[in-house]
């Protein structure tokens, strides 16, 4: 628990009914999240899929488990980063001499490397990881401090920073108070980017745990357990009328700090998202967001990761198998707009055009349709745990650093609630990208 700040451990959601009653699946809320556990273990079972810590960390913090796939999963993790990450750091101690490395082998990101710490951490027993994955996982939140000393932000971003200092955390590792002390003003002065919600959760999960693990002096250790009470109180405030905190997929992050900081007992938010989570989880079609809606469905964040305990866990699950989504016949045709409501631009809107695509098409599938009908329209993405985010289109790039980003609309002026990969747009209708400041 956080010291004084949570009194007990908030119950998870929905209340489930008794083991023996699930030789099958339930009708309701209870039932339809253990059918997306177990739709979660099929895809981890598909040697086709590349390995992924978030899907096992989604496992992990599950209330049921399979305890023999989940450790074939784990293995399957170690084989992905320990080659990576090994011989050389252990014999020479610093990434940077890593003569391996440096010949062009891919290197996991900040992000996915600090995810996979926290999935050695919620192994049970605990699996300590070699001394270099935490040496590595340092030198690049030090590569990435020298990036944000010299361009006023971190080199990845402030998402994969935070989930790098909660990784260090939750294996007990202290950070340097400078880096803290300047994560803490880029919250202060809004500086996390369009879309903060993902990443103001995992910087409160990381500066609740250095106060929990007193990691920190108690001055700052203050600081940091009142900056995380704020962001608490802010997403409540931001949270929609359908009870959605940013969009359908940052919600479960915003029910981590909730979670996180006890607002479950008493924050009316916290159920509201948690009914739109349950009334939205057809929308958790991937193993990334399902294993990212999961453990808060379970009543878990990644907080609790550090506490972890293994006595007598439930070894019950069985996989589900996920099948092919059904071919839609047919085509459609939509209206796409982009405009730039940007004062430099000379004109609002830039492109306005009909786009023919097979029914089932996503604006993903749309936009790639545009191009292929007609080339001078461009678009660029940027892969992120959410999925792809939308970056460029017809050459103007939405810049962190400008505080600008492309706007997701339909119209005609309603944000769309999930990202381009998933939101399926119906026949007729018309979709605007829209370059807006945040």
């Amino acid at each position: 628990m956080l010291r004084g700040v949570v009194s007990a451990p908030c119950a998870p959601s929905p209340a489930l009914p008794p083991r023996g009653s699930w030789a099958e699946f339930p009708p309701g809320p209870a039932g339809a999240v253990r059918a997306l556990s177990a739709r979660l273990l099929g895809l981890a079972g598909d040697p086709a899929r590349d390995p992924d810590p978030t899907t096992y960390l989604g496992l992990r913090l599950g209330r049921e488990h399979n305890l023999q796939l989940e450790q074939h999963y784990l293995e399957r993790l170690h084989r992905a980063f320990q080659h990576p990450y090994g011989r050389s750091v252990q014999a020479h101690g610093y990434p940077e001499q890593d003569a391996e490395l440096s010949t062009g082998a891919e290197r996991p990101q900040t992000g996915r490397l600090a995810l996979y710490l926290l999935g050695l951490r919620a192994t049970c027993p605990p699996t300590k990881p070699h001394r270099a994955l935490v040496t590595w996982l340092k030198y690049y939140l030090e590569e990435d401090w020298t990036g944000s000393r010299r361009h006023g932000h971190p080199l990845t971003n402030y998402y994969q920073y935070g989930l790098g200092v909660l990784a260090l955390c939750v294996h007990h590792k202290r950070v340097r108070e400078e880096v803290i002390r300047r994560l803490l003003e880029a919250q202060h002065r809004g500086r996390l980017g369009h879309g903060a919600v993902d990443t103001e959760a995992v910087l409160a999960l990381a500066f609740a745990c250095l106060e929990r693990r007193r990691l920190v002096g108690a001055g700052l250790a203050a600081e940091l357990r009142d900056t995380v009470h704020r962001v608490s109180r802010s997403m409540a405030q931001a949270q929609g009328p359908e009870g959605i905190i940013g969009n359908i997929y940052s919600t479960p992050w915003a029910l981590q700090v909730f979670l996180a900081t006890g607002m479950c007992h008493t924050e009316p938010a916290y159920s509201r998202a948690m009914a739109a989570l349950l009334e939205n989880l057809d929308a958790f079609g991937t193993a990334t967001t399902m294993a990212q809606v999961l453990p808060v469905l379970h009543g878990h964040s990644y907080l609790d990761i550090a506490s972890m305990h293994c006595q007598e866990e439930s070894d019950t699950l069985t996989p589900l198998d996920v099948e092919p989504p059904t071919e839609v016949p047919g085509n459609k045709t939509v209206r796409l707009v982009v405009e730039c409501a940007q004062p430099w631009c000379s004109e609002l809107q830039l492109y306005d055009r009909r786009v023919s695509t097979p029914a089932a098409a996503s604006l993903l599938d749309v936009l790639g349709a545009a191009t292929a009908q007609e080339p001078r329209f461009t678009f660029d993405t940027q892969d992120t745990p959410q999925g792809p985010y939308l970056t460029q289109v017809l050459g103007l790039e939405a810049r962190q650093e400008k505080r600008n980003y492309w706007q997701l609309l339909t119209a005609p002026s309603t944000p769309l609630l999930t990202g381009v990969a998933d939101y399926i747009p119906h026949d007729g209708e018309t979709l605007i990208l829209r370059l807006s400041e945040w």
